[in-house]
């Protein structure tokens, strides 16, 4: 892990999610230590980039050490940003990741378009809270599909 230190900005990663059809999510995450937006096209490639971007900041540090049956992989590259707005087409999410304790993330949760916000105390949780966010703006709106 590198030893520099981050600014409390580093600390808010804002998951824009474009589509969300048969449950699988599809958008963007943004963050100030890399440039542009980093495409995501399903729930796994979201966790293991937001995980990525946790490990290569040390921030915050994790408690475990990361667990595989095979050698680790780089979950995203840097050259995978585009420079779209930050607003996602279904839906908005500013994620910030408090602690990484229990081989899991806690933290908060704020849903931008509604303004409301949500601890989390697993990334399954966070997961859920996004699912319902997004089940809400299907039924307001009737532009997300969730089936």
């Amino acid at each position: 892990m590198n030893g520099k230190a981050y600014g409390n900005e580093y600390r808010t990663t804002v998951i824009c999610v474009d589509s969300y059809e048969n449950s699988v999510l599809n958008g963007r995450i943004y963050n100030p230590y890399f440039n542009g937006g980093l495409h995501f096209s399903s729930t796994m490639q979201l966790i293991l980039n937001m995980k990525s971007l946790l490990d290569k900041m040390n921030l915050p540090q994790s408690f475990l050490e990361t667990r595989s049956f095979s050698s680790a992989r780089r979950a995203f590259r840097d050259d995978e940003t585009d420079e779209k707005g930050m607003s996602g087409a279904a839906a908005t999410f500013a994620v910030k990741v408090v602690f990484r304790q229990n081989a899991s993330w806690q933290g908060t949760v704020v849903w931008l378009e509604e303004n409301r916000e949500e601890s989390f105390r697993s990334a399954l949780e966070l997961l859920l809270l996004m699912d319902s966010a997004l089940a809400d703006a299907e039924r307001t709106n009737g532009k997300v599909s969730t089936a």
